[in-house]
């Protein structure tokens, strides 16, 4: 089974208004920064991402937001993106806040078909608000719902016709629990192997929850932020 597509914007077929979108990667590190662009160029909107982060003003998600895609985010960390203050301040962007612990384990029980779970993360806090909270063995629990999506864009290093999967370093934050979350899995990868070439046990995302991949005709691989040591 030959799952490569010529182009992110052939890989987006089905992309429509008013779907839940998860977006892989950790900072601008792993992010699928040819998906982005493509989903931003098919004008879908009212979209509901799911994504640790959203990006920066001009660059993976913050595209998205400056074209008003997005309706709402559910994420850890927005911290890097003035545009998205803006917006949620003046009321015109949604925002699901979670701890990134969290976030994380909803996304994996998503992939997992787990619907929900209990963690101590939040107790006490604005994020138990509205929510179950239970104890065991003495200690209080918050009820977190699981996460999935109608799509899921992630960033890998590898891929083979089938959609093993193999990510590098940072990469593998998000992106692996992602995969196995969207209805429509779509991977973006800088080098396509022939089948058989991935040695089975260095596979972090088997081809089963993958349906879609497309090669990055070009990658800006953006740092976030830039420390140098003088000296």
């Amino acid at each position: 089974m030959n799952k490569i597509y010529s182009s992110a914007k052939e890989a987006l077929d089905g992309v429509a208004d008013n779907m839940t979108i998860l977006v892989g990667g950790f900072g601008l590190c792993g992010i699928p920064e040819n998906l982005i662009h493509a989903l931003r160029d098919s004008g879908a909107k009212n979209l509901t991402c799911i994504s640790n982060n959203a990006g920066v003003d001009d660059f993976g998600l913050g595209l998205l937001l400056q074209t008003r895609q997005i309706k709402k985010m559910v994420s850890s960390y927005v911290g890097e993106n003035a545009l998205f203050a803006e917006l949620f301040l003046k009321g015109e962007l949604e925002l699901e806040f979670n701890p990134q612990g969290t976030l994380a384990e909803r996304i994996r029980a998503g992939g997992a078909g787990i619907p929900a779970f209990f963690t101590p993360t939040g107790v006490g806090t604005q994020v138990a608000e509205g929510k179950e909270v239970r104890q065991f063995d003495g200690r209080d629990y918050v009820l977190e719902t699981a996460l999935k999506g109608d799509f899921a864009l992630v960033k890998a290093w590898k891929a083979d016709p089938f959609g093993n999967l193999v990510f590098r370093k940072t990469a593998r934050n998000f992106n692996p629990m992602m995969a196995t979350a969207g209805k429509i899995t779509i991977a973006e990868v800088e080098e396509i192997v022939e089948l058989g070439e991935i040695d089975p046990d260095q596979v972090h995302t088997p081809g089963a929850f993958v349906q879609r991949v497309v090669k990055a005709p070009s990658l800006e691989k953006r740092i976030e932020q830039r420390t140098v040591s003088l000296g």
